[in-house]
């Protein structure tokens, strides 16, 4: 089964879920969500992708924390995979990361600020992963069109396109959910980001805000408009997260939001 095929194999018709934590700190955090998530997924049959950033490359300021060191971060990321038996995502930022970080996880992420990299976006679909590039904050749903095809024109037909929001002033974000259809006229899987789309970035701390309150407002809206997957970055205790613990989801509200979500998905697919 390809990774494609895994995220439409649910049997009853639901979204699927890329979640984790925004980065990885360690091993014992990185398995404890990948635990509590795949029970809660499992029981929903909700196909589940466990997310985390081996290396966070865009960062406000120099002393922000970037990381444990790539191998072994990717290293706990294959570890995940094998305890779990789950697909596992993360992002790359050069062409060269391609290669390497393929080695070790199933989906190779595209930051929005990179979307556009004719480069990063080659190498990543010369590995054969699934390539998900998510939607620049300054581009337009149907401007996707030319990424996705830079996929597809290097020999890879394994792609997906995440919304995450569009930059409204200097400090805040909106969702344009009319993009949603519009995307996914390119024929492949749309997920929305929500826990980024609720980011407050370039705040004059240096340290990205967020709006956590509205999670579930903005996921009921992305299953209503029809987001083929939800993706949501969630960590045991977001106020000491090392990165993006503003917008991340508190991990024990995991089970009660995807159940809601999944209900409303249950109840869109009857009409």
């Amino acid at each position: 089964m390809t990774t494609t095929e895994y995220l439409k194999s649910s049997q009853s018709n639901n979204f699927f879920l890329l979640a984790g934590p925004c980065v990885i700190e360690g091993e014992e955090m990185a398995l404890e969500i990948a635990a509590k998530v795949t029970e809660v997924t499992c029981r929903l049959d909700i196909p589940y992708v466990f997310k985390g950033s081996y290396r966070k490359a865009n960062r406000s300021r120099l002393d922000s924390f970037t990381g444990i060191g790539d191998i072994q971060a990717l290293e706990i990321l294959k570890k995940v995979k094998d305890t779990f038996g789950i697909p596992v995502v993360t992002d790359i930022h050069s062409a060269a990361e391609a290669e390497m970080a393929a080695a070790y996880v199933d989906i190779l992420q595209i930051p929005a600020f990179l979307c556009r990299q004719t480069d990063l976006l080659i190498a990543a679909a010369r590995t054969g992963k699934l390539v998900n590039i998510k939607k620049g904050q300054f581009l337009s749903p149907e401007a996707m069109q030319f990424a996705v095809q830079k996929i597809r024109d290097a020999g890879n037909n394994q792609v997906a396109i995440t919304e995450r929001g569009v930059t409204f002033g200097y400090g805040d974000l909106v969702v344009d959910y009319r993009g949603i259809p519009v995307m996914q006229q390119n024929g492949c899987p749309v997920i929305l980001d929500v826990t980024h789309s609720l980011q407050q970035p370039n705040q004059a701390s240096g340290v990205t805000g967020g709006r956590p309150e509205l999670i579930e407002t903005i996921a009921r809206a992305g299953i209503a408009t029809g987001a083929d997957g939800i993706f949501i970055e969630t960590h045991q205790n977001p106020s000491v997260a090392k990165s993006d613990g503003a917008n991340m989801l508190r991990l024990d509200l995991l089970p009660t939001l995807l159940e809601h979500l999944t209900a409303l998905r249950q109840t869109i697919n009857k009409f």
